[in-house]
């Protein structure tokens, strides 16, 4: 029995459709699903497109084409077609990242053309978690971080945006952008850090966030304070926010030879679920 199949660019009446698929994992899709809940699927909102991959006329898997490229809910059918029109298009985003299987399919088949990537990050456990753990209290310390103490709280970013990442945010546009998604956050009370004499000694966001699921990211201990378990009792402090204000289900993503982080949460409570998989450029 044929199959008929398409791929094309979604539209802004496709959202329901988009939102079905996106919602089906909301753990994994957080983040992509929190754009769209807030943009649409107008590409100029949304900053980039939404490839939709349709067999017998039914939406069935997604992929993002914007900084990132992030294949969502893809058969491996439909990781073909998205990495067929990802080589016409040529390369545009800065990484490829999404669930690990999907994602080292896809960069299976466009590394001839793309390759070689700056670094490859083939496992990065998926961490989630429903509740607090009664092992580690939080840091009454940590708090929600003020427009006003955005100066103070950028040094920390920068440092460990270049430290996980391997660059540094405030290159070419002179941190433009970057400055403004941390912005974001501050203004959305999603800012989180523990501030001592000026200076931020810990420091995590909560990033993706919809009624389902949301993302801690950026977690940071300043060098010199780290081994006192600041990391523990701050992620502790910011999960108790997340888990009363933001969404019954909270996750992140580790880089699997940071075993010192897993550890850490881990004893927060998380427990691991699956698995990402991240391209750098």
């Amino acid at each position: 029995m044929l199959t008929q199949t398409t791929t094309r660019v979604l539209e802004p009446s496709d959202l329901g459709a988009a939102l079905a698929i996106l919602e089906s994992e909301p753990v994994a899709n957080a983040f992509v699903t929190a754009r769209v809940r807030i943009a649409g699927l107008d590409p100029w909102r949304l900053g980039g497109e939404m490839w939709g991959w349709y067999a017998d006329g039914r939406l069935r898997s997604l992929c993002y084409s914007g900084a990132n490229l992030v294949p969502i809910c893809a058969t491996p059918e439909a990781v073909r077609a998205f990495a067929d029109r990802a080589r016409r298009t040529g390369r545009r985003c800065s990484s490829i990242v999404g669930p690990a299987e999907p994602t080292a399919q896809l960069w299976r088949l466009l590394e001839p053309g793309w390759g070689p990537a700056r670094e490859v990050r083939a496992h990065q456990p998926l961490m989630v978690t429903e509740s607090l753990s009664a092992q580690v209290t939080p840091d009454p310390l940590v708090r929600r971080i003020r427009k006003d103490e955005m100066d103070v709280l950028m040094p920390a970013c920068v440092a460990m945006f270049t430290e996980e990442v391997g660059i540094s945010p405030v290159a070419g546009d002179g941190g433009l952008l970057y400055q403004a998604r941390v912005a974001e956050l501050i203004g959305a009370g999603r800012s989180f850090a523990r501030i001592e004499g000026g200076k931020v000694l810990f420091k995590a966001e909560i990033g993706a966030a919809t009624p389902q699921a949301c993302q801690i990211q950026g977690v940071w201990v300043a060098p010199e304070h780290r081994g006192r378990g600041l990391s523990e009792t701050g992620m502790a402090a910011v999960l108790r926010y997340a888990l009363a204000d933001v969404a019954p289900v909270v996750s992140l993503y580790v880089n699997d030879y940071n075993t010192p982080a897993r550890r850490a949460y881990a004893r927060v409570g998380f427990r691991e679920t699956g698995a990402f998989m991240s391209v750098l450029f």
